[in-house]
């Protein structure tokens, strides 16, 4: 058993087998309502006790979230700035919060039972799998990979530990009005046999060329860095601005892919292990700087698509397009309708015309949410650690969509169509485009096999 395995403490245990014996009793699984309050007003011996490593924007954010569910007792950040802000902010750390740069030595920690990790996506598999390694229920945010390798590597980690939670923040995947109607729709025909999905992304910003400047103070730079490639500092590389460079992060592919490919193949029911397209085409994707051999020849300018239209082809013939000049969303055609949903607003003839009046129920939503009932995404985490059972965002769907995203970045940094064999999920027929399925981490940053 990993070290320090602790499925909850003792009242949410407690919760758990109350649970249990109602629905052995009833026959109908009984859900009660898991307010935040809940978990703030046990004892303090009972209360989940969180540490959250990355506290910037995001991680504000969602620190403050995973607060009402019990107490943030470590906070952790490679910028001083941010971990001193999450420890004194009123809402996380209250003062109290032990403060880290490091977050192994939050990982040592035996009283710590879930980690939120909100790094840059370059740290998030390592960080991740040590932190199940170290016994700790995970909150992930999205996307959680960097590349296809690290997908196999988080999955075959869930799988050695089944009894600990590890969610991915797809918050959309609990957006019931937009995302999980339109899910439904498409799982019940309604919309007739899909043929084609269009994935709005967006493009990633373009800038540059960016100075280097001497390293803040309040930053462990070459900590901040990791796996990556030891280069010289430059603010647009840090912080919020990662996302634009492939060194750490995909661009739009997946940030925005992680959600709007998620929810569009978990429709097409295309989000399973062995699943996902057979071929992607990047001929039509442009960058905002030179490209040779499907890298970067500039180092000082964000390097992720500005541009892009990759069709994505699976082995039932749908097709979808992950597109940067579409909307942002997702507009699924089938045979009988259209149907086009974000995250403010589901239209098209059969959302006017309500043909899912009487086939999107309660019981509709339970199944979508693995059996659990709908509530907010965080608490659909929190009750996943008391009940067991999937999460409605769990690793094993959200890597085959990220499967698809990294595969579009890789056809589109070399220009051309690639072959994908899902089921033993490799690129054929492409030596250099296989060769990008993993990356050489700098030594010391290894991420482990288990």
């Amino acid at each position: 058993m990993a070290k320090g395995v602790r499925t909850t403490r003792r009242g949410f245990l407690g919760g758990a087998a109350a649970g249990a014996a109602a629905a052995t009793t009833s026959g109908m699984v009984p859900y009660v309502p898991l307010m935040a309050t809940a978990f703030a007003n046990n004892a303090a011996s009972d209360r989940l006790r969180i540490a959250c490593i990355g506290t910037g924007s995001m991680g504000t954010g969602d620190a403050r979230d995973h607060a009402t569910f019990g107490d943030i007792v470590a906070v952790c950040d490679v910028d001083n700035r941010h971990a001193e802000r999450a420890r004194n902010d009123d809402n996380i750390g209250k003062g109290k919060a032990d403060v880290y740069r490091d977050y192994r030595r939050v990982l040592d920690r035996p009283d710590v039972d879930v980690v939120s990790i909100v790094t840059p996506d370059h740290w998030h598999v390592k960080i991740a799998i040590e932190a199940l390694q170290a016994g700790k229920h995970v909150f992930c945010q999205k996307p959680l990979s960097l590349t296809l390798e690290e997908n196999r590597l988080a999955r075959a980690a869930a799988e050695k530990y089944p009894k600990l939670q590890f969610f991915i923040g797809t918050q959309q995947r609990s957006q019931k009005n937009q995302f999980l109607r339109a899910v439904n729709m498409v799982h019940k025909g309604l919309l007739g046999e899909i043929q084609k999905v269009t994935v709005g992304i967006n493009g990633s910003p373009t800038g540059g060329p960016f100075e280097v400047a001497e390293v803040p103070k309040q930053l462990d730079w070459e900590m901040w860095l990791g796996q990556a490639p030891l280069v010289p500092y430059r603010e647009k590389r840090c912080h919020y601005e990662f996302r634009w460079w492939y060194e750490y992060s995909g661009g739009k592919f997946t940030d925005w892919g992680a959600h709007h490919v998620d929810i569009a193949q978990w429709a097409l029911r295309e989000d399973a292990k062995g699943k996902g397209p057979i071929e992607i085409d990047g001929t039509n994707v442009k960058h905002p700087v030179p490209y040779e051999n499907g890298y970067a020849t500039v180092d000082d300018c964000y390097n992720t698509s500005h541009e892009f239209a990759v069709p994505c082809k699976f082995a039932n013939g749908v097709e979808m397009v992950i597109d940067s000049t579409s909307d942002n969303g997702i507009l699924f055609e089938g045979t009988k309708g259209r149907l086009y949903v974000n995250r403010d607003k589901i239209t098209g003839k059969p959302i006017e015309e309500e043909w899912d009046k009487d086939q999107f129920t309660d019981a509709d939503v339970v199944k979508l949410y693995k059996g659990k009932p709908f509530e907010g995404h965080k608490q659909n985490f929190y009750r996943c650690i008391r009940e067991g059972g999937l999460p409605v965002s769990d690793v094993f769907s959200h890597v085959v969509a990220m499967n698809t995203c990294h595969l579009a970045a890789i056809a589109g940094r070399l220009g051309r169509k690639i072959k994908w064999d899902p089921a033993t999920e490799t690129i054929v027929g492409d030596a250099q485009a296989a060769a990008m399925a993993a990356r050489k981490p700098r030594e010391g940053f290894e991420i482990p096999r288990v």
